[in-house]
């Protein structure tokens, strides 16, 4: 059973079955998807995170229909209808679609129509018309009037219902009519009557009618949100006449009149059964790819927003601006922690400029400031412009910070123990001012599904898109990696091989004993068991400690490897690490192992060369037009700066710095014809974009990058 599993999964994901074999085993033993990418390529061939995750996700599949044959074997055998042949059909498929088809015949049933005429003893009528040799169905009907049975009319009809059934559960049809949907099938939807107001966002598909092979998962996901709100109404149909005819074919022998009761049961078999257990199957088919690509778009746009770029340990002025509430100001030292907080009034109704003027230029001279976040809301265009405004001791930089999901974490139960004295507006600019200094060590206290960065993720499978994000979440925060001394909680949570216990350990063993100075002391921090110790260390940092190879990715158990080419130098690890002639005299080959190969040498090589480097790229400033401020100040054809803020299937959202975003659709993204918009565009991108069109009405801007 296991080889077989092995090689189903080679075989859906191109990977030699070994080295499937080999990983399946390090995640059975518990290590994590960064973990074995990181630290153990010598034993999987080198496969990245993607692949990783490709093979467990399938072995998660296989798991369960495993248990589900297991099931439907028991199922079966308690009915004592489980013969050799049919057990080793259902042992030797692993096409779930199969399986179940082989199983509808032996499900338990509810009542149904052709069960209650089962129980009438119409079934023997029922075989002798299957058989169609009967010229004379009628007559032969009458013997069957008894009890509930009325007249040979309803003999007939309850022979045609048991047919209909024995058409339904026959795996042949099934397959036919799943064909013919695979090959023809139509997705339509219709408004509900009277609805055409209230759904008005749904013009598009008040009728509505494509191919469904051909719609897109946007698509698919508007037209089943508005069938969720009771505005439209969703059918998935295949060619009724070409379906009906490729059944007729199978079951209808002849012309008599047997045939003919034959015929209608099975015209009755595709449109009340088949035809809905089919489309239903499809919709559930088509939803489910829909949903992994949105999920898909979301944990690319996810990871992007992640990894955005650092300020770093700067000390920031956090803004959140206001118009009637005012600006909420909060000042941060190094390291995130709240200084001083106070709200100005620079707009109307107060228009207290001078005085709001002053008292920024005081707090960035007393609270030593050295860069400005403004969030990107309500009045954030107007409250840049008059920050930029304000006169300095010192040169200040200033940024606009993407303020998604920070009203989400100032009511959060997180942000309630880390300011238990403040309000929302406090918290919500403190999370502002330390996006800008680490998005990434701040994103991880806000549930990712609200970070705003996707399409229709309300409408997806909700513990798929927990899966993906969670596991997007992992793979940036240990690509980036942890300073173990500084680190949140929360940020510590996602680190391989950690989780919330461990975290909070972490974090109460460091209030108890001071900052750690080694990776080893982590073995003293309580439930910290040697397993936990291998799969987390290499991603946990400390700056400053007794070994500098603590600062870097290179793991504990690589440190005698760096030890002996340090010895081999005659020069410390500290030498080896600062002199890269000396790395230069080194000859790879002559440090392999059994356990350490070339791939793991050339990791260790880059990271002394940059130990601790924060793959994250560099900040750069931005700045809109001033000259545009509201929708109406867009002209066609106008060149504007921007910035990408969500990214769809279907094209890209930008911010030219307006309240409403613009869309530059797929086709508009580049000269050249491109199928996914992140080929070109990424979140946060720095753009220039052209006005193609701006619909006040409904509030649309569409925008292009061709050219420009």
């Amino acid at each position: 059973m296991t080889s077989i599993i092995y090689n189903l999964i080679s075989s859906a994901l191109n990977i030699p079955s070994r080295q499937v074999e080999k990983t399946v085993a390090l995640l059975q033993e518990g290590a994590t998807i960064p973990f074995i990418s990181r630290y153990r390529k010598e034993v999987t061939g080198g496969l990245d995170e993607v692949q990783i995750g490709g093979i467990k996700d399938q072995l998660d599949k296989l798991t369960e229909l495993v248990k589900r044959k297991e099931t439907i074997l028991k199922s079966i055998e308690e009915q004592e209808k489980l013969t050799p042949e049919l057990r080793k059909r259902i042992e030797d498929s692993w096409d779930s679609t199969e399986i179940e088809d082989i199983y509808l015949p032996f499900k338990p049933k509810r009542v149904t129509r052709a069960e209650i005429a089962r129980k009438k003893g119409l079934e023997p009528l029922a075989k002798i018309l299957m058989l169609q040799n009967e010229p004379d169905p009628e007559t032969r009907a009458f013997a069957f009037v008894r009890g509930e049975v009325k007249d040979a009319a309803d003999a007939l009809q309850g022979a045609r219902d048991i047919m209909a059934e024995w058409v339904n559960e026959n795996e042949g049809a099934r397959h036919a009519v799943r064909n013919a949907f695979t090959h023809t099938a139509v997705i339509s939807s219709k408004v509900v009557k009277g609805k055409e107001t209230e759904g008005a966002k749904y013009q598009d598909y008040f009728d509505f009618s494509e191919p469904l092979k051909r719609t897109s998962s946007h698509r698919l996901l508007a037209l089943r949100r508005g069938e969720a709100e009771g505005f439209l109404r969703v059918t998935i149909s295949p060619d009724t006449e070409s379906s009906l005819e490729r059944l007729r074919k199978r079951f209808v022998k002849g012309r008599g009149a047997s045939s003919e009761q034959v015929e209608e049961a099975v015209d009755d078999a595709f449109k009340r059964l088949l035809k809905p257990s089919i489309e239903t199957e499809f919709a559930n088919l088509s939803k489910a790819k829909a949903d992994e690509e949105a999920i898909r778009v979301f944990a690319e746009n996810l990871r992007q927003l992640l990894l955005a770029p650092p300020l770093g340990q700067k000390r920031v002025l956090g803004v959140d601006p206001g118009y009637r509430t005012g600006c909420k100001l909060v000042c941060l030292d190094a390291q995130g922690n709240l200084l001083h907080n106070e709200t100005i009034y620079p707009h109307p109704p107060q228009n207290e400029r001078n005085k709001a003027g002053v008292k920024v230029a005081h707090l960035v001279e007393t609270y030593d400031i050295q860069a400005i976040a403004i969030g990107n809301g309500t009045a954030s265009r107007e409250t840049e412009q008059f920050i930029t405004g304000i006169r300095y001791d010192r040169k200040v930089q200033v940024f606009v910070v993407s303020e998604n999901g920070a009203s989400i974490y100032s009511a959060s139960k997180i942000a309630r123990e880390e300011f238990p004295q403040y309000d929302v507006t406090v918290r919500g600019a403190v999370s502002i001012g330390r996006r800008l200094m680490d998005p990434l060590a701040e994103l991880v206290k806000i549930d990712a599904k609200s970070i705003g960065v996707g399409q229709y993720q309300h409408d997806v499978d909700q513990t798929a898109l927990k899966k993906s994000l969670d596991l997007t979440v992992e793979s940036c925060v240990n690509l980036v990696g942890v300073n173990v001394n500084t680190a949140s909680k929360h940020l510590l949570t996602y680190v391989s091989g950690l989780g919330p216990a461990l975290a909070q350990n972490i974090v109460n063993y460091r209030t108890e004993n001071g900052p750690f100075t080694t990776r080893r002391e982590l073995l003293k921090v309580p439930r910290m068991g040697e397993k936990a110790f291998e799969q987390s260390a290499g991603f946990l940092r400390i700056s400053d400690g007794k070994n500098p190879l603590d600062n870097s990715a290179v793991h504990p158990e690589s440190y005698p490897v760096v030890e002996r080419m340090a010895k081999d130098l005659n020069c410390s690890v500290a030498e080896l690490i600062a002199n890269k002639e000396l790395k230069k005299k080194l000859r790879l080959e002559e440090y392999t192992t059994d356990k350490v190969g070339m791939p793991t040498l050339r990791d260790i090589m880059d990271e002394l060369d940059k130990p601790g480097r924060d793959p994250r790229q560099a900040i750069q400033v931005f700045a809109f037009d001033p000259t545009i401020k509201t929708i109406e100040d867009l002209r066609e054809g106008m060149i504007l700066p921007g910035i990408v803020t969500n990214m769809t299937n279907f094209g890209c959202f930008v911010d030219v710095g307006i309240k409403e975003n613009g869309l530059v659709h797929i086709s508009e993204l580049a000269d050249r014809f491109i199928t996914d918009p992140t080929q070109v565009v990424s979140i946060h991108q720095h753009v220039r974009v052209k006005v193609l069109s701006v619909d006040l009405a409904r509030k649309r801007v569409q925008l292009s990058m061709k050219g420009v």
